[in-house]
């Protein structure tokens, strides 16, 4: 039977994974995943799209506390602003209210970015909803792209890797979720699944684009725009090049390394 095979969380938007043996599932998927994020002067996401040196920060939750550290710079403990300040964000076409951190923190990444910036925070009182063309009403989503959780099989990438010249690590992808004991790309035919206890909707195909191309280990883009111009000659469809499926949860409790996986429609 399919099974859990990797968690991993992303407590600031594009930072460096955390791996995770167990792990909370919230409507807004996994628990303390992409709820920190940074924007410019103007409150506009920023990414390692644009940014890849953001994949270089560690960032470790602790209930409302964010720790982070990176290279060359100082360990720092970020909370959000003691005088419960509001900041205008938007997140693609989302336009939100979220919280602010301290000026510490906004000191902190706009040194590190070389840019101002500032960093914010969604509390429960901050809401974004899922696009409703593909979720239901009440549907919500952190500061992720687009959906509460990201799935990918092993094997999608191990047959990816089996194309490259040099294998890439899975998280050039960024996903919560890795599946083991299925196909590569079993995936794309899954509406529904079972992790555990908990029941989640198959969404929609992840579209892929240069974030795939930026190694987390440098905080740099690869010369020859791997593994993207790969995935192009074998991946591409009518919406672009995927990989990987987008999750909405239909329950809250914890998933484990291990929960098997089981495919409900």
């Amino acid at each position: 039977m399919p099974s859990l095979h990797a968690l991993y969380i992303y407590p600031l938007k594009s930072c460096a994974p955390l791996a995770r043996d167990s792990a909370q599932v919230e409507a807004r998927g996994l628990s303390h995943d992409r709820r920190w994020m940074a924007v410019d002067e103007h409150g506009r996401f920023l990414t390692a799209r644009k940014h890849p040196r953001l994949t270089l920060i560690r960032a470790h939750p602790d209930g409302d506390w964010l720790t982070l550290e990176a290279p060359g710079m100082p360990r720092l403990h970020v909370v959000p602003a003691h005088d419960a300040s509001r900041v205008d964000v938007t997140v693609w076409k989302s336009g939100l209210r979220a919280h602010a951190a301290d000026q510490s923190a906004n000191d902190w990444i706009s040194r590190f970015l070389e840019q101002p910036a500032r960093l914010v925070f969604m509390d429960n009182a901050c809401q974004r909803p899922v696009d409703r063309d593909y979720g239901r009403d009440g549907d919500e989503v952190s500061f992720a792209d687009g959906y509460p959780l990201l799935l990918i099989s092993q094997a999608a990438l191990d047959q990816l890797n089996r194309k490259l010249a040099s294998p890439v690590s899975m998280l050039r992808f960024r996903p919560n979720i890795v599946v083991d004991g299925v196909a590569a790309h079993a995936e794309d035919a899954w509406r529904r699944i079972r992790i555990g206890n908990i029941e989640f909707d198959i969404i929609k195909p992840c579209t892929r684009c240069t974030l795939t191309t930026v190694d987390p280990e440098t905080g740099e883009f690869d010369p020859d725009g791997e593994p993207l111009r790969t995935l192009t000659t074998y991946r591409r469809g009518d919406k672009g090049v995927t990989f990987g499926q987008n999750l909405i949860p239909r329950g809250d409790g914890v998933i484990r390394i291990g929960d098997p996986v089981e495919v409900v429609a």
